[in-house]
């Protein structure tokens, strides 16, 4: 699961992208209005991706007396953390016009979005809305000690070929890591589900299911403002992180994501893109392409590297990362090379076999 996104991919040219709002950001604790009733939120992360989009959506919501309540709808909350959560204060003081919080939307559960959302939904008496996989696969984080970590991790990197000691040891003493970033979870929620359509402030948004890189990511298109909160799955200089874990270790997560990217192809070329990490912009299908020529050169690299050998996970990450990767980035790079090898031995354009080491190889099929 996602805490920091590797670079993974160099900064592609930006002349195919527009950005409505050149270099202008958020300050902290403020917002900037980006549509009407659409304000956008800038908060720190306290890792080498350091900030997280967040959005403020104008809203009316019918309470339980059958009353009409104007207000606003959070979407995605920043990481668990006492410095985010005085942000969030100073932005009920100062951007809220003196109306409430009526609902928490979250993307998808990984901690820098879902972070907070408990925190937000007991502030405000607020329910929360997400997708029903990426809740429960939240709640299984938060109960499990060794999510993301512990001896299983450690014992799955090095099967993988990972024999770095200093990394292992990370692995293993990363304990409780994703509740440390996550306020307790609402004991309920709203299940958002692909092609639902929600009605907020009195226009009609609609639910997109993005997979590969969470379970069951959720985007929102709204087609009378032209806008699309995208969340990780379109970002405008990096490519979000897509990654196979100890827990489900034989998965495929690469084309689940590629697929997903097809869809946004369906969506107006001038779509006013509202991504979590980077600049809102405007180009969507071209950004779109990118994403999937980058995943497909690395692929073309990864079999050029296997003419001459077998690769581990391990071997493969000099061809994917240029630059040298820290103990935190390695997590998600040894994830990544996975996700690549999977896809070409799903694909059957490598095969895998253990060695006498007990070190799972791909290599061309025989």
């Amino acid at each position: 699961m996602l805490i920091d996104k590797p670079a993974a991919m160099p900064h592609q040219p930006e002349t195919l992208l527009h950005y409505p709002l050149d270099n202008a950001l958020p300050a902290p604790s403020e917002a900037i209005e980006v549509a009407p009733g659409v304000k956008w939120l800038r908060m720190a992360l306290p890792f080498a991706l350091d900030h997280i989009n967040l959005w403020l959506l104008r809203d009316q919501l019918e309470d339980e007396y059958g009353k009409l309540r104007d207000g606003w709808t959070i979407v995605d909350c920043c990481v668990n953390r006492s410095e985010a959560r005085a942000q969030w204060e100073q932005i009920f003081a100062n951007e809220l016009d003196g109306l409430p919080v009526l609902r928490v939307i979250v993307t998808h559960m990984h901690p820098d979005h879902i972070g907070l959302a408990g925190w937000l939904c007991r502030h405000w008496t607020a329910p929360l809305w997400i997708s029903a996989t990426d809740y429960n696969a939240a709640r299984v984080a938060m109960a499990d000690k060794d999510s993301f970590g512990g001896e299983s991790g450690a014992d799955f990197y090095q099967l993988h070929g990972q024999h770095d000691e200093a990394f292992l040891g990370h692995v293993r003493g990363r304990g409780n890591y994703y509740s440390s970033l996550v306020s307790p979870l609402p004991t309920a929620y709203h299940r958002l589900l692909d092609g639902s359509a929600l009605e907020i402030g009195g226009r009609s948004w609609h639910c997109i299911a993005g997979y590969g890189h969470a379970p069951e990511h959720m985007a929102l298109h709204c087609l009378e403002l032209n806008l699309l909160i995208s969340g990780d799955m379109v970002l405008p200089r990096i490519s979000a992180n897509v990654s196979v874990h100890a827990t489900e270790p034989e998965a495929n997560p690469l084309q689940l994501f590629m697929d997903s990217l097809q869809r946004y192809f369906a969506l107006p070329a001038d779509t006013y893109v509202l991504p979590s990490h980077g600049k809102p912009f405007i180009g969507l299908h071209e950004r779109i392409q990118q994403l999937l020529d980058h995943h497909h050169e690395r692929l073309d690299d990864i079999m050029q590297a296997a003419q001459s050998q077998a690769l581990s996970a391990a071997d493969t990450l000099p061809i994917l990362f240029k630059r040298q990767l820290d103990v935190h980035q390695m997590t998600f790079a040894m994830g990544e090379a996975l996700a690549h090898l999977h896809y070409l031995w799903f694909g059957k354009r490598l095969q895998r076999r253990m060695d006498e080491q007990g070190v799972f190889h791909f290599s061309l099929p025989i």
